[in-house]
C-alpha cells in the first residue's frame, strides 16, 4: 500500500483526523520531551564540579547518526578519561571509525569552550597509549585535565551551543548565504586545519550534484542504507527508548507508522513508496545548498581527525551565530568501496591533492526552525560512576 496522507485518512477512518492532525491531542503528545531533556539540563543551576558541567554540553556536540559513542570515566579531582563505546560505531558507513573520531573532535572542543566559561582551561592529551593503527579500540581517545586558569577567556560561541543544530530541511533558494558569515567561518582555519567555504555558483552547482549522487550511492549500497535503516527510531516511544541515531517524529510520521504504513521493511526495499518517498523528501533539501564550507587536513592521521572535528564543532556554531543553516553532506566522504568514484570527484572538484584530505562537508544557506535532537543523558555515558 503507497504512502500518502489520503491512504492514511482511509485506513483509520475518522479517526486519523485526530492522529494526523496538527492541532489535535495526539499531535500535542508525540514530542519526545524526555528524550530531549539534556538540552534544557544546561540551562539550570551547574554543577559544582567542572568537569560535569563541562560534559553535559559536550554530549550536545554533532556526531556522526547521533550515536553518542563517548564513554568518560571520571578520575581523581581534576581529570577524565574518553574511550570509545566500540558497540556505537558505523562499519558500514564508517569503516575506518573517522567519522567517529571527528565526533570525539566536536565533543572535546564543546567541553573545553563550556570549561572556559567556569575558568577552567581543558588540557587534552589525546590518544595517550597511541593512535590505533587499525579501527578504534578500547584504548583512550583522549586524558582530560581542567586546569583554574584566571587568565582564560571566555569563548563568545559558548551562548550557541544550545541553539546549534544540523539543518536538514531545504534552504531558502531565493536567499544567498551572507558574505560576512561566509568569511566568519573560513577565519576559523588554523594548523593542522584549513576551513574553505564558498558561494561560487559553478561550484555550488557542481557540489548540489555531487552530494546528491553521494546521498543515492549510499541509499542504493543496501548494507550501508540498512545501517541507517537500522538506527531510525520511528515514534515518541522508540525515541524516548533510544534517544539516538535517527529520529523520525511528528503526528503525520507516527500516524503513518501506527497504521503500517511506514516501516523499517518498506523503507529497506528498493521501488517501494517508502523507499521512493524517502528520495523524493530530500531531494529538494541536497539541491537548495546556496553555500559551502570544508574542513582539509594535510593528512589522515587520528590527529588530525581529532582536530577536523573540533573545527568541525566551532564552524558550526558559528554559523548558528550568524542564523546560518548549516547541514553536514559528507557522504562523499565515505570510505566504503561503492563511494570510491565520488570520493574522488570531491577531492578532485575541491582541489585536495598530494595526501590532503577533506574530513568533512556542509551545505549551508537559511532555513526554518529546526528541533532538538535527541540524547542519552550525561549519567548514562559516566562509566564507572
Amino acid at each position: 500500500m503507497g504512502i500518502s496522507r489520503r491512504n492514511v485518512l482511509y485506513s483509520v477512518g475518522g479517526a486519523a483526523v485526530a492522529l494526523a492532525g496538527a492541532g489535535g491531542l495526539f499531535a500535542a503528545t508525540r514530542t519526545p520531551s524526555r528524550a530531549v531533556k539534556a538540552w534544557s539540563d544546561i540551562e539550570t543551576a551547574p554543577p559544582a564540579d567542572v568537569r560535569l558541567d563541562a560534559f553535559r554540553h559536550a554530549i550536545l556536540a554533532p556526531n556522526p547518526h547521533n550515536r553518542q559513542p563517548w564513554q568518560i570515566r571520571l578520575t581523581g579531582a581534576d581529570r577524565a578519561i574518553l574511550t570509545c563505546d566500540l558497540e556505537r560505531r558505523l562499519p558500514q558507513t564508517d569503516p575506518l571509525d573517522r567519522q567517529i573520531v571527528i565526533g570525539f573532535g566536536c565533543f572535546l572542543e564543546l567541553a573545553a569552550i563550556a570549561a572556559a566559561e567556569r575558568g577552567f582551561r581543558l588540557e587534552v592529551a589525546p590518544f595517550p597509549l597511541g593512535s590505533p593503527s587499525g579501527r578504534l579500540d578500547g584504548k583512550p581517545i583522549a586524558e582530560l585535565r581542567f586546569v583554574i586558569d584566571p587568565r582564560i577567556a571566555k569563548d563568545p560561541l559558548f551562548g550557541f551551543i544550545p541553539l546549534r543544530r544540523s539543518n536538514k530541511r531545504p534552504f531558502n533558494l531565493a536567499r544567498p548565504a551572507s558574505r560576512e558569515a561566509l568569511a566568519s567561518l573560513a577565519d576559523i582555519s588554523g594548523k593542522p586545519v584549513s576551513i574553505k567555504v564558498s558561494d561560487d555558483r559553478d561550484l555550488v552547482s557542481s557540489l548540489r550534484a555531487l552530494t546528491w549522487d553521494a546521498w543515492l550511492v549510499e541509499l542504493n549500497t543496501a548494507r550501508a542504507w540498512q545501517e541507517t535503516i537500522d538506527l531510525m527510531r520511528i515514534g515518541k516511544s522508540e525515541i524516548e527508548a533510544n534517544p539516538d541515531g535517527v529520529s523520525l517524529s511528528g503526528a503525520f510520521l507516527e500516524a503513518l507508522a501506527l497504521t503500517g504504513q511506514l516501516s523499517r521493511q518498506q523503507m529497506a526495499s528498493p521501488g517501494s513508496t517508502a523507499h521512493q518517498t524517502a528520495i523524493d523528501r530530500y531531494q529538494p533539501t541536497m539541491a537548495s545548498g546556496m553555500a559551502y564550507a570544508w574542513v582539509t587536513t594535510d593528512g589522515n592521521t587520528r590527529l588530525e581527525q581529532l582536530e577536523a572535528g573540533r573545527a568541525w564543532a566551532r564552524i558550526n556554531l558559528e554559523a548558528t551565530r550568524h542564523g546560518l543553516g548549516f547541514h553536514p553532506v559528507s557522504q562523499a566522504l565515505q570510505e566504503f568501496p561503492e563511494m570510491a568514484a565520488q570520493f574522488g570527484k570531491l577531492h578532485e572538484l575541491l582541489g585536495a591533492s598530494d595526501g590532503r584530505r577533506i574530513q568533512m562537508l556542509a551545505r549551508l544557506g537559511y532555513g526554518g526552525i529546526v528541533a532538538q535532537t535527541p540524547r542519552w543523558p550525561l549519567q548514562s555515558k559516566l562509566v564507572g560512576a
